[in-house]
C-alpha cells in the first residue's frame, strides 16, 4: 500500500480511510492491552498518534517498538479521542523496519543540551528543534532561488578552487596534491609549477569577483555556494565552511543595491512566515522558554515571531558611517565605558555590540550603514570623491549584527589599480578582473549574505553551528 506522509494525514478531514504511514518512533506508552505510539516522518514537526490494541498485535512485536525505531503502519484514520490532535491511526498491522536498541539509542524522550546534540549530529535531525531548523533552512534555500529567478537573475556557479584571494585577507585553505613530506622546491621555496594546477591554489572565500564578470555580460547574476575561511575562531558566529549568497548587478549604484538587499531579506523572511508556520511557532515557544532562564536585562524584548515581523514591517534606517560613529561616541554605553570596544572616532571598526546598539536601542529597526573609511574595507569598493571613504554598505539586524555586506564596485581602472597597489593585492593574479575595466566597464554593485547568519535570525538559534547540518570549525571536521 502506498505511503501517505504524516503532514498530509494531519490535514485530512475525511476519516474512515485505510492508510499506510511510515516513520520513526518518538515515544511509546500504554499497557499490554493498548499502546500509543508517537510517530514522525520528517514531513512536519507534528507527530501522528498510532493506537495499537493488544488483540491486533502480538506483545513481542510491541516490545520491539522503541524510541528511534523505524516502523510501517497500516490502519484506519479515525477521529482522535485524545487532546492535541484531530486524527489518529487505529493500527491493523505494524511492521518493524529497523530496530533501535533502547540501551544504546542516545536520543531518549527528554531535553538534551545543544552541545550534546552537536556530538550526535548524525542523529540530531530527529529532534523537534533540528527538524524545524533544517526544514526552515530548506525553505530559505528555495526562497533565495525563487526571489532571484522571479527577478530575472541568472544563477552562476563560481569556482570553489581558486588562485585568487577575493578579500585580501589571506585566511584561506590551501589545495594541493604535492607530497607534503617531500615537497619539490626551488631556491628553498615550494615549486608550485609541479602542483596539480601549476600554481598555488586555495578554497574560495567568495565568488564575488567571478560573479562580477557574469554581471558585466548577463546584467544581473547571483551565486549561492560554499565558501571557506581558515580563521582560527571558535565563536558562536563563525564557521570554517559556510554558504554565501552573492548577487551582482550591472548599471546599479549603491542606492539600488541597498533597495535590492532590503527587498530580498524581507522576501525570504515572509516566505518562511507564510510556509513554515508550525516550525516557527515551535521555535518561538522554545526560545521563550530558553529566555526565562536568563536575567531580565539579558532577555530580548521581542519573541521570535515578533522580531521577524519587526524586520518585514519597518523600512530599514539608512545613515553614513560618520553619522553612526557620532551617535556611538555620544551614546551612554560608550560614555560610561560599558562597551567592550570603546569608540574613539572616525576609523573605528564597528563591533557586534555597536551594531546591536544602533539596531536595538537607538533606531529600533534594521539599519544600513554606508560610506565606510576605505582603510577598513576591501580593495574593489568604489572610492568616494573625498578619497577617504568608499561606497560600501552593511545591513545590521537585531541580535545578529551585520548580516549583509556590499558595495558599489570600483569601475575606474586607474583607481582600482592604484588601490590594489596600496593594499599589496597581486595584480598579476587578478589580471582578468582588471581587464573587465578596460572593455565596456560600467557602474555595478553587489552584496554578500552569509546564509547561516540569516538562518540564525529566522530560527532564533544562538550558535551558528546549530543551523548547518555538519559544522566545520577549528579542530572539528567530524561526520
Amino acid at each position: 500500500m502506498k505511503r501517505t506522509k504524516i503532514k498530509s494525514l494531519l490535514n485530512k478531514q475525511a476519516t474512515g480511510q485505510e492508510v499506510c504511514v511510515k516513520g520513526w518512533v518518538r515515544t511509546r506508552r500504554g499497557s499490554k492491552n493498548v499502546s500509543f505510539i508517537a510517530l514522525n516522518d520528517g514531513s512536519t514537526i507534528n507527530n501522528i498518534q498510532i493506537v495499537a490494541e493488544g488483540d491486533h498485535l502480538k506483545e513481542e512485536v510491541l516490545k520491539r517498538i522503541t524510541t528511534g525505531s523505524a516502523i510501517s503502519v497500516i490502519g484506519i484514520l479515525v477521529e482522535s479521542k485524545g487532546v492535541g490532535q484531530n486524527v489518529e491511526v487505529l493500527a491493523a498491522g505494524i511492521d518493524i523496519l529497523g530496530e533501535s536498541d533502547p540501551d544504546e539509542y542516545p536520543l531518549q524522550p527528554k531535553k538534551h543540551s545543544l552541545d550534546f546534540l552537536r556530538e550526535k549530529a548524525h542523529l540530531r535531525f530527529r529532534t523537534n528543534t533540528f527538524s524545524a531548523v533544517f526544514r526552515l533552512r530548506h525553505a530559505l534555500t528555495f526562497a533565495v532561488h525563487k526571489f532571484f529567478n522571479d527577478k530575472g537573475f541568472v544563477n552562476i556557479h563560481t569556482p570553489i578552487i581558486t588562485g585568487a584571494d577575493a578579500e585580501g585577507a589571506g585566511e584561506m585553505f590551501q589545495v594541493t596534491n604535492l607530497n607534503l613530506e617531500d615537497t619539490p622546491k626551488v631556491n628553498g621555496k615550494v615549486d608550485y609549477t609541479q602542483d596539480f594546477f601549476n600554481i598555488k591554489t586555495n578554497l574560495t572565500v567568495s565568488g564575488q569577483l567571478e560573479a562580477e564578470l557574469g554581471a558585466l555580460s548577463l546584467g544581473q547574476v547571483y551565486t549561492f555556494g560554499p565558501t571557506f575561511r581558515a580563521e582560527n575562531s571558535n565563536t558562536s558566529r563563525h564557521l570554517s565552511e559556510f554558504w554565501m549568497i552573492e548577487p551582482e548587478v550591472a548599471f546599479a549604484d549603491l542606492e539600488e543595491n541597498m533597495d535590492l538587499a532590503e527587498e530580498f531579506l524581507k522576501y525570504c523572511i515572509q516566505y518562511c512566515i507564510t510556509n513554515c508556520e508550525d516550525d516557527l511557532r515551535f521555535l518561538d515557544s522554545r526560545l521563550a522558554s530558553e529566555e526565562k532562564s536568563l536575567k531580565k536585562e539579558e532577555r530580548f524584548e521581542m519573541g521570535l515571531l515578533e522580531r521577524l515581523q519587526f524586520v518585514i514591517e519597518n523600512d530599514f534606517e539608512r545613515l553614513t558611517y560618520s553619522d553612526a560613529i557620532d551617535l556611538l561616541i555620544n551614546s551612554k554605553p560608550n560614555k560610561k565605558k560599558k562597551f567592550k570596544y570603546i569608540i574613539e572616532g572616525f576609523g573605528s571598526d564597528l563591533q557586534s555590540e555597536h551594531e546591536r546598539y544602533l539596531v536595538e536601542k537607538k533606531f529600533k529597526k534594521p539599519v544600513i550603514i554606508t560610506d565606510f573609511p576605505k582603510g577598513i574595507k576591501a580593495f574593489y569598493m568604489k572610492q568616494n570623491e573625498d578619497n577617504e571613504t568608499v561606497r560600501a554598505m552593511d545591513i545590521l539586524f537585531p541580535l545578529i549584527g551585520e548580516i549583509v555586506g556590499g558595495s558599489q564596485r570600483e569601475e575606474d581602472l586607474n583607481k582600482l589599480s592604484n588601490r590594489m597597489e596600496e593594499m599589496e593585492i597581486c595584480k598579476e593574479e587578478l589580471w582578468w578582473y582588471l581587464e573587465t575595466r578596460k572593455f565596456g566597464t560600467c557602474v555595478h554593485s553587489g552584496f554578500g549574505l552569509g546564509f547561516e547568519r540569516l538562518i540564525m535570525f529566522v530560527t532564533g538559534m544562538k550558535n551558528i553551528r546549530d543551523v548547518i547540518p555538519f559544522p566545520r570549525t577549528p579542530q572539528n571536521a567530524d561526520f
